[in-house]
């Protein structure tokens, strides 16, 4: 198997695994570079980031710039910062609101091959619940509130954090912790990164 950044990405947006299972056509979002070393990986691309084809092109990415401490410029101009999901493709929303799961056959076809190719990467943020189960097994706690508290544990390469959506917005409020403790070392370590 080709360790070759450039091969990995090419069968990445050709995959079409999925094709069928998804209430659309499988449209594979990743941006990656040699150059990355803060690599962001959240759950799956939601219905605008499938339709922009850019990650984070939606409130969620402007609460996780902000909570990066960088701008919209900087998150896409930056070759050292890098998005990969769990999942590449919009799995979808289910009946109740929200997006579907993303689908584990994706982390595991393209992870380990994704991340061998990145020699770089210093760190990664784990955003979201289904991000930090399959990243970290069973180093993740019984849930994402544990397991983003637990956060020391992780770092300085590792980063878990609650999804930036505004669907977490009472989860923010109830727990302060977050704003105060994590969101400043989140800012002075990106900050060391782009350095």
């Amino acid at each position: 198997m080709t360790t070759d950044l450039d091969a990995v990405l090419a069968d990445i947006r050709a995959c079409r695994a999925c094709l069928g299972e998804l209430p659309h056509e499988p449209r594979p979002v990743v941006r990656v570079f040699p150059e990355t070393r803060l690599l962001i990986c959240g759950q799956a691309p939601g219905r605008r980031v499938h339709e922009s084809g850019m990650p984070f092109t939606d409130p969620s990415g402007d609460r996780l710039r902000d909570w990066m401490g960088i701008d919209a410029e900087t998150f896409y101009g930056d070759r050292r910062i890098g998005v990969a999901a769990q999942a590449f493709c919009y799995p979808g929303t289910a009946p109740q609101g929200g997006d579907y799961p993303p689908p584990r056959r994706c982390a595991s076809l393209w992870r380990p091959r994704l991340l061998e190719a990145l020699p770089r990467m210093e760190m990664t943020l784990l955003v979201g619940g289904y991000s930090q189960a399959w990243a970290l097994g069973e180093r993740a706690k019984a849930n994402m509130t544990e397991t983003v508290r637990a956060w020391r544990e992780y770092a300085p390469s590792i980063l878990p954090l609650p999804h930036p959506s505004w669907r977490n917005t009472a989860w923010l409020k109830r727990n302060p912790w977050f704003d105060a403790e994590i969101v400043p070392w989140l800012r002075g370590r990106v900050r060391e990164l782009l350095a």
